[in-house]
Formats: C-alpha cells, sequence, structure tokens
C-alpha cells in the first residue's frame, strides 16, 4: 500500500498544477477560522460578531464546520480526475504497466490517495474545529465537546465517496473536463429521477428512493444546518424540527457507492484495450 502511495504522491507533488489544488483545497475549509473572528460594525451603534452568536458552541459546532469545509471539495475533485486524465493524454498509464504495475494496483493507488488527503482533510478540520470550539464554546465538559464527532466520520465517508465517483468518472471518459461535466449531468440526472419518481408516486415514495442516490445519499451524511442554528435561536418553534444526526445507514449507502465506483473503475481499465 504504501508504495502505491509514494508512487502516486510522487506524480502529484512533480505537478504544478496539482500542488496548487491541493494547496487549496485543504486552505479554503479554514475560511471558517475566518467567518468565526467576523465583527460586524452597525453604523457604530453596537459590533457584532459572529463567534459569539453561539454558533461555534460544542456540540453543534462540529456540524457546521464540517458542512462548510465540505463544500470546498470540488478543489480536490479536479486533482482527481486530472490524475486520471494526465495518465491518459500523456500516456504513462502505458508505461506504468508496462514497468511492471498491475492494473488492479494502478486503481489501487489513485483510491489510496484519496483516502490519504481525506484523512488528512479530516485530520485538520477535526483539529480547527476543536480550537474554535475552545476558544469560543460556554461547554466546557467532555461529554458535550466530543458529542457529535461523528460529523467527523461523516465528513471522511463523504470526502472518500465523493472522490472515488470522481474516479470512476474519470475512468470513464478519460478527460478531466468531461468527468467534471459528468458529474454535474449527474447532479441533474438524479433531480429529474426524482421529480418523476414525485410525479408518478408520492414525495415520501420519492424521498426514501433519492436517499439511495450516489449526490444525495452523500449529501444526507452532513444535512443543512442552518435549521438548526434556528432552532436554538427559537427553540419554541417545533415546527422547524428535523433529523440532522449522522446515521450507520447513510454511511452504509456512502461505502456501497464507493466500493461499487472502485470496483467499475478497475472493471473499466481491465477490459480496455490500452
Amino acid at each position: 500500500m504504501l508504495r502505491l502511495l509514494n508512487l502516486e504522491l510522487q506524480k502529484l507533488l512533480l505537478n504544478r498544477a496539482s500542488k496548487i489544488l491541493i494547496f487549496i483545497s485543504f486552505i479554503l475549509p479554514f475560511t471558517v477560522l475566518i467567518l468565526s473572528s467576523i465583527k460586524i460594525n452597525f453604523f457604530g451603534l453596537f459590533t457584532l460578531e459572529l463567534g459569539e452568536l453561539g454558533i461555534f458552541n460544542f456540540p453543534i459546532i462540529w456540524h457546521i464546520t464540517t458542512f462548510f469545509a465540505s463544500q470546498f471539495k470540488f478543489f480536490f475533485a479536479i486533482v482527481v480526475v486530472s490524475m486520471i486524465g494526465n495518465e491518459y493524454s500523456n500516456k504513462t498509464i502505458k508505461q506504468n504497466l508496462i514497468d511492471g504495475l498491475s492494473k488492479k494496483e494502478f486503481i489501487l493507488s489513485k483510491f489510496y490517495t484519496i483516502v490519504f488527503f481525506s484523512l488528512i482533510a479530516t485530520a485538520l478540520i477535526g483539529l480547527a474545529t476543536f480550537f474554535i470550539g475552545l476558544y469560543y464554546s460556554s461547554y466546557t465538559e467532555l461529554s458535550i465537546i466530543f458529542r457529535e464527532t461523528s460529523f467527523l466520520l461523516a465528513y471522511f465517508v463523504k470526502l472518500v465517496g465523493f472522490f472515488s465517483l470522481c474516479l470512476f468518472l474519470a475512468m470513464l471518459v478519460k478527460r478531466s473536463a468531461f468527468a467534471l461535466g459528468a458529474l454535474f449531468v449527474l447532479f441533474i440526472a438524479e433531480w429529474i429521477a426524482f421529480g418523476l419518481m414525485t410525479w408518478q408516486l408520492n414525495m415520501e415514495i420519492a424521498e426514501k428512493i433519492q436517499s439511495f442516490f450516489p449526490l444525495k445519499s452523500m449529501y444526507n451524511l452532513i444535512k443543512q444546518p442552518f435549521q438548526r442554528v434556528m432552532i436554538t435561536k427559537f427553540p419554541e418553534k417545533t415546527d422547524m424540527m428535523y433529523d440532522y444526526a449522522v446515521h450507520a445507514t447513510d454511511v452504509f449507502i456512502v461505502l456501497l457507492w464507493t466500493a461499487i465506483f472502485v470496483f467499475l473503475s478497475y472493471k473499466l481499465l481491465k477490459n480496455r484495450d490500452l
């Protein structure tokens, strides 16, 4: 595993564009640090500091930071599709196979890289969240501080699942731009399918089926936190209650899709004449 990972990391770090995109994909999630320190002055009458609103209290901060950090996953997605696109355009994939790398090892090297960077991203956002929470949170009990760290697991699984999808699409179309375009087409297709199911069946059944779609299942891992923030401010509004927790079933669905995408990537490469 380490040999394959090291081989892929060398390729990425020798590519200037990949290094820049990797750097951006790690730095942008930390904009939440900037967000926490923003102070808004209302005409000199009073100053509002976002960090003082309670949105960075434990345990809700785990939900908020992982949700916002996951919105920046597209930068590393470009790196993932470029890994495959460059292999085909530069013909290095054929050279790797000639040099003794099996097709299975080739796919695994890409997947190990995905897992490696997802782990780093999760660790970084976890540390950032922990220290922001310690600074702003009014809760200091360990049971409260670590209560919703399951969002970190959801964040990691979401990244691995999404990047594995990007890997499969890149293997399917061989071109980075087309792979990103296919990702957008899949997003539209999922919503068209949902609309048709709602029309033919009903909303409840359509939503249950939609939860098994690749992109929707990944989204379900970390649902939007805005409604939850409003509930904390207005607890009397019981009509705003919703299920925002991380569920094992959602994690399993995404892990299953991840396995499917990696397997299909391997099958595509195995059956393709290079």
